[in-house]
């Protein structure tokens, strides 16, 4: 996998390019601002990007909007955006489209260079993966999970995170089997209409989270 990471920190920026490096992922460009983002994808034309949210010059929302751009110009371009703090806002105008291949993840993550990788690849994959703090504070706001039960929710919480159907089964101890029928319940319980299941997958979270009109 090709990959350009867009950081204002050096520091942070060069620890991403020796992590995805460790794992096998080039790093084609690592750079610092959002012209600099442009140059490079138009360049490069990466496989995904790595995003922090606050970018020069204001540092409030610039890597928000530079991967807007991004998947307005491609809407099937991966993009992960970093995030110091949980920040409600940027995570629904990310979602806003509702597409796939989309994560949000708080930088703290990146710690466990492991479980970050795995999130970059579920989205280059084309998952939509978002982090539990995120997902917690949604949850607060949105109202679509009330006719779920509490396994069921369990199901849709490892979702969000972009876990498949084996990996929810082992994270929760139970048969593949019982995972897809909780997954075809969430999809009728959330009205989704017939579509390809990755697709149907990422509909429900963002129904789930509020970031779509059930």
């Amino acid at each position: 996998m090709r990959v350009v990471v867009a950081e204002d920190s050096g520091l942070l920026r060069d620890a991403l390019t020796r992590l995805l490096g460790d794992y096998g992922i080039e790093v084609v460009a690592a750079v610092g601002s959002v012209p600099a983002l442009r140059t490079a994808a138009a360049q490069h034309r990466p496989d995904a990007y790595v995003l922090d949210v606050r970018m020069p010059p204001t540092f409030t929302d610039e890597g928000i909007r530079a991967a807007i751009e991004l998947r307005a110009d491609d809407p099937s371009v991966p993009v992960l955006v970093l995030s110091q703090d949980v920040e409600e806002r940027y995570a629904r105008d990310l979602f806003a489209s509702g597409s796939a291949g989309l994560g949000y993840l708080l930088k703290d993550r990146v710690t466990d260079g492991a479980e970050f990788v795995d999130s970059l690849r579920r989205v280059a994959a084309g998952a939509a993966v978002l982090d539990p703090d995120v997902v917690r504070q949604l949850l607060v706001r949105s109202r679509a999970h009330e006719g779920l039960t509490p396994r069921e929710l369990e199901v849709l919480s490892l979702m969000a995170e972009g876990r498949s159907n084996a990996g929810i089964a082992r994270a929760l101890v139970v048969t593949e089997g019982a995972v897809e029928k909780h997954v075809r319940r969430i999809f009728q319980e959330l009205r989704l209409p017939p579509s390809s299941d990755e697709n149907r997958r990422v509909l429900a979270v963002l129904t789930w989270l509020g970031l779509r009109e059930a």
